[in-house]
């Protein structure tokens, strides 16, 4: 899909939600020019601290030396910018993803531009015509404690930019690869970058690597929940299950939002004539009948989450930082409110699977699904069936319940004692993001047993739309076969369906305001 470029005249201090961020720093976005008002706030933020080397008075990274060596002098901004992006390039680790590098990359220039971090014009547009051209740094995932911000990472990006280690490359197709960042650039007609200390600073010192991480993530999640809605009412269909569970009366009646969303999006995946087939229990088992309750929580919790995170994306989170004639050195790098909404992603995104998993359970025994045949094979004892992914499934919640484990319980003073509280928000980001890719399998799991119960209770002929796709990835089990392919192919299958469901949802979980959402439904 084509972006539209973020206009040059567009308020930087104030984007709208997490989505016009990421269509901000897609592969096709642009960055606009500087305005006359950044250029001025810029040049603003600068003679600040021009003022204050004049006067003789410290500001660090400029007259000291770095972290626990700010008691030493220092004197060349040249030198000290080289000095600092190389001690820290010592990440390690399996990269993060290329979109989220043009996240993060992005992410750093919009909030340089803000004029609290005494960066040069010139230098920001020379970092912002490497972003438009495409250049995309790989950062290494591993190696920060997100304390004075993503500092190792971030470096990373600072070093390809000045052509040392790598960049992703994407050819025609949309197919990235890794190349030396020196051939990168060269192959852009770019010139390696010198980072003066100031620049050096505030790129570096930032949260923008587990922000831009914790992002995504929480885009992931909201598209997992409202997967596992959608397949909560196919349930639902396919066994006759009790419609009350949904009702609306039920979450006026309690009055939590996300509640009332999760409901209605089952309702609406049910059909208008669906009745409770007589020989299923009143009250269906808590992984159907619980499901509002559930990923009602989970959308609260992750609406929280977006929340925190918006707020940081529109922030400056580096140091020291300039206002109102003032430079003011603190801690605004410190990713503790990243590493929180990591956590809260996480935990929330870890129920809506597991309850995937549960609805998975409930499919495959008799005593729960109806009389219909165990693991729902044509030929039990011959075959076995949905054994396997259920087996599968299974592990997949256990390895994302350590993933999910919150990494700020995990935190050890580092730095000569002068980093003694971090947070580790890059390590919950990174542990969010493949307990995601797990999670998602739990969905591709759940999405195939949808598939074989449509085929046990000969209603697959009368499926259509995603249902039908469905069926043609996992047809009737005739036979046992491997199903690992059919597994990923299901969780694409609903990712995508869950992510055009929310982009057509006049109600948007971020932004949406509760009290109008109660008001609505009474």
């Amino acid at each position: 899909m084509t972006q539209t470029p973020v206009p040059a005249d567009r308020d930087v201090l104030d984007m709208p939600s997490l989505d016009a961020i990421v269509e901000a720093a897609s592969w096709t976005a642009k960055l606009g020019p500087l305005t006359d008002a950044d250029v001025a706030r810029m040049r603003e933020s600068g003679a600040v601290v021009d003022r204050y080397l004049a006067e003789g008075k410290p500001v660090y990274g400029l007259t000291q030396g770095f972290g626990p060596l700010v008691t030493h002098s220092a004197k060349s901004e040249m030198e000290q910018g080289n000095s600092l992006i190389s001690h820290l390039g010592t990440a390690q680790g399996r990269p993060v993803d290329p979109d989220a590098s043009r996240l993060v990359f992005w992410l750093r220039l919009n909030s340089m531009r803000k004029g609290f971090s005494a960066v040069s014009p010139d230098f920001w547009e020379r970092l912002a015509d490497l972003w438009n051209a495409g250049f995309t740094p790989v950062i290494p995932r591993d190696g920060t404690v997100s304390a004075s911000g993503d500092l190792q990472p971030l470096a990373h990006v600072a070093l390809a930019c000045s052509g040392h280690g790598e960049a992703w490359v994407r050819d025609a197709r949309g197919a990235w690869s890794v190349r030396p960042a020196a051939e990168a650039l060269a192959e852009l007609g770019a010139q390696p970058l010198e980072w003066p200390v100031r620049e050096a600073l505030a790129f570096v010192n930032g949260t923008g690597v587990g922000l831009a991480v914790s992002i995504l993530n929480q885009r992931s999640a909201l598209r997992l929940v409202r997967a596992v809605a959608s397949l909560t009412a196919r349930l639902t269909v396919l066994l006759g299950g009790n419609a009350e569970h949904y009702d609306e009366g039920v979450g006026l009646a309690r009055g939590q939002v996300g509640q009332l969303r999760a409901a209605r999006w089952i309702r609406a995946d049910l059909p208008g004539d669906h009745l409770r087939d007589e020989r299923r229990p009143l009250q269906e088992p808590y992984s159907l009948r619980c499901a509002p309750q559930v990923l009602g929580a989970a959308l609260d919790q992750l609406e929280a989450a977006g929340t925190f995170l918006l707020r940081e994306a529109n922030g400056v989170t580096d140091n020291p930082i300039t206002f109102e004639g003032r430079v003011l050195h603190a801690g605004n790098f410190h990713a503790m409110p990243v590493g929180f909404a990591s956590e809260q992603t996480g935990l929330a995104m870890h129920m809506a699977a597991y309850l995937a998993e549960r609805q998975l359970a409930l499919l495959v025994s008799p005593t729960t699904n109806g009389d219909l045949p165990i693991m729902l094979t044509p030929r039990a004892g011959r075959g076995a069936g949905l054994a396997g992914v259920q087996i599968s499934a299974t592990s997949f919640i256990s390895r994302i319940r350590q993933l999910v484990t919150p990494a700020s319980l995990t935190t050890l003073p580092t730095n000569g004692w002068n980093q003694d509280h971090v947070p580790m928000a890059l390590n919950s980001a990174n542990g969010v993001g493949e307990a995601l890719e797990l999670g998602w399998l739990a969905v591709g799991s759940l999405a195939l047993g949808a598939a074989q119960l449509a085929v046990m209770t000969e209603r697959e002929a009368q499926t259509a739309g995603v249902w039908a796709e469905l069926a043609g990835i996992s047809p009737a089990l005739e036979a046992d076969r491997p199903m690992a392919g059919e597994v990923r192919a299901a969780a694409v299958l609903l990712r995508d369906h869950a992510e055009g469901l929310l982009g057509a949802d006049a109600e948007r979980l971020l932004g949406t305001d509760a009290e109008g959402l109660l008001g609505d439904a009474a």
